[in-house]
């Protein structure tokens, strides 16, 4: 967490980070981003051309084609999605929970957002009935709904939506006039690819959404910021397009040019990039299927991790343990976590959940180990959770639930 004192809690300043996947630098990466330092020039507002044409080709790769025109990237997805929602009129809806980072964007716009419930199954994509309900309570209050924000491949819950689901909730969407933002970050880090089904909404609706990748989910470190954003392929997404790089040229949001040479690496996706990526979900995905079988044996709820190097964990079994401690709300929730077990625990209200529901986000990546060696070694390891210093690490955090399993036994047993 991005904090160093207990004073100060607001979302925007200290709201938790894209989860990282806590690895060195892939070798071959840093020698393009440094045979890159020398080159003065600035990358133009949008990508250069060969950028834009790496990502074409990433997209056309995963059956999102997208032309140059409908293009651009900018220096992080929160700059691609603060120039959305500052391109479209109206107001914005998001799932609860939803990305940290979403929300605060729009009210910097002065734009007010409504969450929408999602399904007991997944996380990212609101429930259709719920989508519906909330549409009509907005309009019948003179409100304008115009922009729907969701991911298939979820953070905070670690979820990916399935397809019947999808698939109703676009149709009440595109029903309702809505433009769909599909933040698709995490689509490159499904657990189990093969038993998996990921659909982009792109492949549903084209003619109405826009899809949105922070390369930091899968290709790029988190200190290099760069993202890609492909329109529609109808008039309406060349005009949204238009203005996207209107605002990204007022704020001269354009990507570094060592960076932009990194991520058109990257985003060609040659062999070491590939063989990455796959070691990195595999170490990951391992790691927080332990971590789920630790807090689930210690009574928390939490569905199976499916993508992404987190997970999304909810105490209320143990709440008289908590309260027990003084803890009654999840920023009080997030500051005994992260005190006690060592790494950064999330608060469920950083993702629009409510403040009195003790949820929390957790990350896999500081189970990696302390050292920028323990941590490639995860890469290498059959078994990355049997590496003793990855042990030692689960412990702590086991030791942690497992105190407040037995608080709260302890306290149902003396009613």
């Amino acid at each position: 967490m991005r904090r160093t004192d207990p004073e100060g809690h607001g979302p925007v300043r200290f709201g938790p980070p894209l989860p990282e996947d806590g690895l060195p630098v892939l070798p071959e990466l840093a020698g393009v981003l440094a045979a890159a330092a020398s080159w003065g020039g600035p990358e133009p507002v949008g990508g250069g051309p060969a950028l834009i044409d790496a990502a074409c080709g990433h997209g056309e790769r995963r059956g999102l084609p997208a032309r140059p025109d409908r293009t651009a990237l900018a220096p992080g997805a929160p700059a691609l999605l603060t120039a959305l929602t500052a391109a479209i009129d109206g107001d914005v809806l998001v799932p609860r929970p939803c990305t940290a980072w979403w929300a605060p964007y729009a009210r910097l716009l002065g734009r007010p957002v409504f969450h929408v419930p999602t399904p007991a199954e997944s996380g990212g994509v609101p429930d259709p009935y719920a989508l519906l309900e909330t549409v009509r309570r907005m309009r019948a209050e003179g409100r304008d709904p115009r922009l729907l924000v969701l991911s298939v491949a979820d953070d905070p819950t670690a979820t990916v939506a399935p397809p019947d689901l999808l698939h109703e909730t676009l149709q009440a969407a595109a029903g309702e006039g809505l433009h769909l933002i599909s933040d698709e970050t995490w689509r490159d880090t499904l657990h189990d690819p093969r038993g998996t089904v990921l659909l982009s909404p792109a492949e549903m609706l084209p003619d109405h959404v826009t899809v949105v990748t922070d390369l930091a989910g899968s290709l790029l470190p988190p200190g290099w910021p760069a993202a890609v954003a492909r329109f529609p392929a109808g008039p309406e997404g060349g005009a949204l397009h238009a203005r996207v790089l209107d605002v990204l040229t007022a704020l001269d949001a354009c990507v570094a040019t060592p960076v932009a040479a990194a991520a058109g690496y990257a985003l060609s996706e040659p062999e070491p990039v590939t063989a990455r990526v796959a070691a990195s979900v595999r170490a990951h995905a391992r790691v927080a299927a332990a971590a789920h079988r630790a807090v689930v044996a210690a009574g928390a709820v939490a569905r199976p991790p499916q993508c992404g190097r987190h997970l999304y964990v909810d105490l209320t079994p143990l709440a008289p343990a908590l309260a027990a401690r003084g803890v009654g709300d999840t920023q009080e929730l997030e500051d005994f976590l992260t005190g006690r077990s060592g790494m950064p625990a999330a608060g469920g209200h950083r993702f629009g959940d409510d403040l009195e529901t003790p949820r929390v986000r957790l990350c896999t990546a500081p189970l990696l180990g302390a050292t920028p060696e323990e941590r490639a070694e995860c890469l290498d390891a059959d078994e990355p959770a049997e590496l003793p210093w990855v042990r030692r690490a689960l412990h702590r955090v086991m030791s942690v639930f497992d105190d407040l399993r037995d608080d709260a036994r302890r306290w149902e047993s003396s009613r």
